[in-house]
């Protein structure tokens, strides 16, 4: 009996020093857990600590440590050159414009000479040429600097429906030209949303040309009571997997002669900014570009 007394009490101190122990391991591993998601979702050089003493906690807690100091360099790194990249891109766009203005003047004079036929040909194309080159330029300029802007972006209230009518306006002789009949759907009920004003009517601007190169004869527009703004074309040879890759950086449905790839990536851009989100889907032979901006 005193022996069955004994083993009970030896088993019975051992559960209790093994809850004991499962009580600190599951407290250090709680401690860990939030260390390491207040860690990774702030910019902050803080490591792991763990108030345990317990010889495997503080061990783990140590590896994650050494995999956040590793971490930390790798974003670091990251961080240096993605901003000298940026900065590079910037340059280099800026350099090439007075080159390209350079030779642009002189096609200019060239196209003022008599020439032949042939040799009018050629002048033709690298006038071209010279055109996409500059517009090229430019976009990557506005891209770089849209980028490396540390700025917050201002926001106030803005009148959706103006902005979207005064865009679709200025530039209705150009879809005209295309043969392009806009159709222009905007209720009548006033939207306000949070948006910077200039940097909306730039997202317009790109989309309504997005529709120029791409659009095989109509655009609608529409302006929903939600606020939900939506571009809507024709694009039957457009699958859903290339219009979710639409607004990746130089991506081209086609090597286009009027394409950098550069419009849609901006759009996105300051549409986050503005802390919007744009879609693009393509179904039915018809793609469709949807932009919802914050409510106030």
């Amino acid at each position: 009996m005193l022996v069955f007394l004994g083993i009970v009490g030896v088993t019975a101190v051992v559960n209790i020093i093994l809850a004991v122990k499962l009580w600190v391991l599951k407290k250090s591993m709680k401690q860990i857990g939030g260390s390491l998601s207040e860690i990774l979702g702030s910019d902050t050089n803080r490591l792991i600590s763990i108030s345990s003493r317990d010889k495997y906690a503080r061990q783990l807690a140590s590896q994650i440590n050494d995999q956040l100091r590793t971490l930390r360099k790798q974003r670091h790194r990251y961080t240096q050159g993605d901003r000298e990249l940026k900065n590079a891109v910037t340059n280099i766009s800026h350099d090439l414009r007075t080159p390209l203005t350079a030779i642009g003047g002189y096609l200019e004079l060239l196209e003022r000479e008599d020439t032949s036929p042939q040799v009018r040909e050629y002048l033709d194309i690298i006038s071209e040429r010279t055109r996409l080159m500059k517009q090229l330029t430019e976009e990557l300029f506005r891209y770089s600097v849209i980028l490396s802007s540390e700025k917050d972006v201002e926001l106030s209230d803005v009148h959706i429906n103006r902005v979207l009518a005064e865009s679709i306006t200025g530039f209705y002789a150009a879809l005209t030209a295309r043969g392009i009949e806009p159709e222009v759907e905007i209720c009548e009920e006033k939207i306000v949303r949070r948006a910077n004003e200039e940097l909306l009517s730039r997202v317009f601007s790109n989309l309504i040309s997005n529709a120029l190169k791409y659009s095989t004869g109509d655009l609608t527009v529409r302006l929903a009571p939600d606020g939900t703004i939506s571009f809507e074309n024709n694009a039957p040879d457009l699958t859903a997997v290339e219009a979710e890759q639409l607004f990746d950086r130089f991506y081209t449905v086609e090597t286009a002669h009027n394409s950098t790839g550069l419009g849609l990536a901006i759009s996105r851009t300051l549409v986050s900014q503005m802390g919007g989100t744009i879609e693009a889907a393509a179904a039915g032979g018809r793609l469709t570009i949807t932009l919802i901006l914050p409510q106030n």
